[in-house]
């Protein structure tokens, strides 16, 4: 299992929601984010911070490949300037709360066992 971690400018958030329906992610956490980075100092003398979204989801190793390409194929960002950022990092496990002492399943790489 891979877990994807996408950093977009917030208008184009809603872009990047579709393309992951798209190719059938269905499940992610979506988080807003202030962003910072180079830039022009501003009235204020700082450089602002950017209105962000980071997205996470978690997929099998095999589907982890083909999304970080469609995210790299992505274009039409409302800003060139800030292109959406994808992070790949492997999964060791994944468990699930209450299936202590249960014999419930422990979960490794999208497949139950």
């Amino acid at each position: 299992m891979k877990l994807i971690v996408l950093f977009v400018l917030e208008d184009d958030a809603p872009s990047l929601r579709r393309l992951l329906e798209e190719h059938s992610v269905v499940a992610f956490s979506e988080l807003s984010v202030e962003g910072h980075g180079e830039g022009r100092p501003g009235w204020y003398g700082h450089v602002a911070p950017y209105r962000s979204r980071m997205i996470v989801t978690a997929v099998p190793a095999e589907r982890a490949h083909d999304l970080m390409e469609v995210v790299r194929a992505c274009a039409g960002c409302q800003d060139p300037r800030h292109p959406v950022h994808a992070l790949q990092l492997d999964v060791e496990a994944v468990v699930r709360s209450g299936e202590a002492g249960t014999g419930q399943s422990t979960h490794q790489g999208g497949i139950e066992s």
